[in-house]
């Protein structure tokens, strides 16, 4: 019998050949010095670039790193769910490949998991929270007022950072929620907040280290297209979509 998975790391990734080396060693170079088992995935999403042939070409020095490379693009919600459904680990992580919030603050959630959270997530808005480079004011309350609308709609009242790409979750909960399912890109962390809220999935929020990419615009279409998602994902909740599957 193979030895148990403490800790699957999934990172997505499009078009990230320069920026995923650097993050894969930044994972390695910590993962190396626990005592747990673990496993890392990079699932490239129809990249155009070198994603999965840099990500191969590491492997020979991580081999418990798995490459999927998905010749076309579905979206994150997409590569994401591939991904936490194909590890193995008794906690699944997913965090992004430009190493924003780095693996190392998973140390905070673990011990949440321990006591029964099924889902803990990395927040930049919860107390202990520290983001390296501060947005300009009104980039932080555009993102409030567009947080508390994501609220009021989703029903996930209290939960402030629906989108940091830094989440963990018990084999339990994945087991649970990600086979219910449905968007591929803007909204899928809302709707597995939703999905986890509805099964009655503990979720706790924790605070984390952000490193802000100055250059990284929120443009207006793509909060325009994941409203439209998360009214989908409210249309779901209503229709009783997200019933769990039966065995």
């Amino acid at each position: 019998m193979s030895e148990e998975i403490f800790l699957s790391v999934i990172i997505p990734a499009y078009n990230e050949e320069k920026r995923l080396p650097k993050t894969l060693q930044s994972v390695d170079a910590y993962l190396r010095k626990q005592q747990w088992s673990y496993e890392v995935i990079v699932v490239s999403d129809g990249s155009k670039d070198r994603t999965a042939e840099v990500a191969r070409e590491l492997s020979s020095q991580m081999p418990y790193l798995r490459v999927i490379d998905n010749k076309e693009n579905h979206g994150k919600g997409y590569v994401v769910r591939q991904g936490i459904m194909e590890a193995k680990g008794k906690y699944r992580l997913f965090m992004d490949a430009d190493n924003a919030t780095s693996v190392d603050q998973v140390e905070k959630m673990l011990p949440l998991l321990e006591q029964g959270y099924g889902v803990v997530i990395g927040s930049r808005d919860v107390a202990g929270a520290q983001i390296t480079t501060p947005q300009p004011a009104w980039r932080v309350f555009l993102g409030n007022v567009f947080n508390l609308i994501v609220q009021t709609i989703s029903g996930l009242w209290g939960i402030w950072d629906t989108q940091c790409g830094f989440k963990v979750f018990s084999e339990d909960a994945v087991r649970k929620i990600f086979p219910l399912l449905t968007i591929n890109r803007w909204a899928f962390d809302v709707e597995i907040l939703a999905v986890a809220k509805k099964l009655g999935i503990k979720i706790k929020e924790a605070p984390v280290v952000w490193v802000n990419d100055p250059n990284s615009q929120v443009k207006f279409s793509g909060m325009v297209k994941m409203l439209f998602e998360v009214l989908q994902v409210r249309w779901n909740l209503l229709t009783n979509k997200y019933a769990p599957h039966q065995k």
